[in-house]
């Protein structure tokens, strides 16, 4: 049954009266409808945004919020229909291919807030052309392993700083009676871009190769060494015995009660999932470069964006960009993020908190740290789709080889799904 793509109107602000669904001016005001996710919208820091413009414009905004399971669907819909908002919240990763980016959105390359991005921030936000899609405007996290530190300490073992290193540690681990990894194996799709991000941001030749269809995944050998290191790792021991049937919501008691001792994912998690009063805390924590095979001394990933699209076919385009200009400016984002656990986006963010663990690794993190790539750069990636065919080998169906396959028909499958040129 096809879905009802019905959007939620949230109200931000009391003094807040919504017109019939249209945009474009009234009593000399402009109504902007920006749509996004419903949990994505509900955030403190987007709600606090939005109370601060209106309150200090005057002007309205009517927020569409999708249910995030119809979201992507539903988006697409309305800007094939004709009827795409103002602003458009969305994350830079495989399902912006469902929208003609050219075609629906107005290139922020010469805005006047740009120089305001740090470096990593705008570098997500920018397609493979070097325009600038959106501001972001998120909670900007560190990827990398994070492991008890106490458990470690208990054991009078190390943090790795090498991939022979880690494999120590994982195969120390193991004797000891730890699952050294937390991989959730069900449902969780992130974990695959940590590994292939050092392949394609340490070398340009090789992401154009691929985006070109000159080449496929199978051509590229450090990405059959990651696959082998994880059917290896999962073949170990190194993930438990139950991995397939670890998700989301069971990261936490895993690492909580000490069960496991590491997993690959972000600071914030443990700011917003993680649950407090287990055996072990946060403050129990630390973080180590990621190893995957795909980088001798690891890596980390900085944050995956959500950003703020302008429709160029507004009929309220300037309101929409001086919206933007409003959110990238330090007073306004400043009251947004007063005690977010984040990584800066903006060059004078001073109000968020940074997580004591990224503090105590900067130093590693500066070295190591590469921007997402994959999700972004890689034309046809899809992170479900590199879970289904890895999960074919963790369950004996294909070889290596074969996995490697699997994920370049997916890739070939999702580009003809889309009508990608060149593929």
């Amino acid at each position: 049954m096809r879905k009802r793509c019905l959007g939620i109107l949230l109200a931000f602000v009391a003094l807040l009266s919504l017109t019939a669904c249209g945009t474009g001016e009234t009593a000399g005001r402009v109504t902007l409808t920006i749509t996004g996710k419903k949990s994505d919208l509900e955030k403190s820091y987007m709600t606090s945004i939005f109370e601060q413009y209106e309150e200090a414009t005057g002007n309205r905004l009517e927020i569409i919020a999708y249910e995030d399971e119809e979201f992507e669907e539903c988006a697409a819909e309305d800007f094939a229909n004709g009827k795409g908002p103002d602003v458009l919240m969305h994350f830079h990763n495989a399902d912006l291919s469902r929208f003609d980016v050219a075609r629906y959105f107005y290139y922020l390359n010469g805005e006047s807030w740009v120089e305001e991005l740090t470096e990593g921030a705008r570098s997500y936000c920018q397609d493979r052309e070097g325009n600038l899609l959106g501001l972001p405007f998120w909670e900007n996290s560190v990827s990398g392993c994070y492991y008890n530190k106490t458990i470690l300490d208990s054991l009078g073992l190390k943090p790795a700083s090498t991939q022979a290193e880690f494999d120590m540690l994982c195969q120390a681990l193991t004797e000891a009676g730890y699952t050294p990894i937390c991989w959730p194996g069900d449902g969780c799709s992130w974990m695959v871009q940590f590994g292939l991000d050092p392949v394609f941001a340490d070398d340009s030749r090789l992401l154009e190769e691929l985006n070109e269809n000159e080449i496929g995944y199978a051509e590229i050998p450090q990405v059959t060494d990651m696959v082998q290191w994880l059917a290896d790792a999962a073949g170990s021991g190194w993930f438990g015995e139950d991995y397939l049937k670890v998700g989301w919501s069971d990261i936490s008691p895993a690492l909580g009660s000490g069960e496991a001792v590491m997993t690959f994912i972000w600071d914030t998690w443990f700011y917003t999932d993680f649950e407090p009063g287990q055996t072990y805390g946060r403050e129990d924590f630390a973080v180590m470069p990621i190893f995957m095979n795909t980088a001798e001394e690891g890596t980390y990933e900085g944050g995956n964006l959500n950003m703020m699209m302008v429709n160029k076919d507004s009929e309220n385009l300037e309101a929409a960009l001086d919206f933007l200009e409003f959110c990238a400016k330090p007073e306004h984002y400043n009251e947004a993020f007063a005690g977010i656990s984040t990584v800066n986006c903006f060059k004078n963010q001073t109000t968020n908190i940074q997580s004591q663990m990224v503090l105590d690794a900067r130093s590693s993190i500066q070295e190591r740290e590469r921007v997402s790539v994959v999700a972004s750069k890689v034309v046809g990636y899809n992170a479900e789709d590199m879970v289904r065919a890895l999960e074919e080998l963790f369950r004996g169906k294909t070889d290596v080889a074969g996995c490697v396959r699997l994920m370049d028909q997916y890739r070939l499958e999702e580009t003809d799904r889309y009508g990608t040129d060149g593929f």
